[in-house]
């Protein structure tokens, strides 16, 4: 069973930056990573994700947060840059065994406890 360890969330002003690690146990490196966040009383949403060389990002957060692994560390970042109000949630890692690319929540089987992001206007 997988194992992911999120760190770095906290509480920043509108504009700030922000970066997530998520260290992952258990799974090959060749597997996806991807970021989901949810905010109170809505659907856990994609945030990005990576395989590979491949990165696909949410609209909502295209040109403003980069998603990049480090292999050697089996750790997985977002650095979200521009930070909005609208950002505020808890923020997930998750991993799957295979390595295709899936916005949805349910192609992921291993996920992180979750890190809280709150960005204040």
């Amino acid at each position: 069973q997988a194992q992911l360890v999120e760190s770095g969330g906290g509480m920043v002003q509108a504009g700030e930056s922000l970066r997530l690690s998520c260290t992952v146990s258990g799974l090959t490196s060749g597997s996806v990573r991807a970021w989901f966040r949810q905010a109170p009383g809505m659907e856990r949403e994609f945030v990005a994700a990576q395989s590979g060389g491949a990165k696909v990002y949410a609209d909502s957060v295209k040109g403003r947060f980069t998603i990049s692994r480090d292999n050697t560390k089996n750790t997985v970042y977002l650095q979200m840059n521009s930070l909005k109000p609208e950002d505020t949630a808890v923020y997930y890692c998750a991993a799957d065994r295979d390595s295709r690319i899936w916005e949805l929540p349910g192609k992921y089987d291993s996920w992180g406890q979750g890190t809280q992001v709150t960005v204040s206007s």
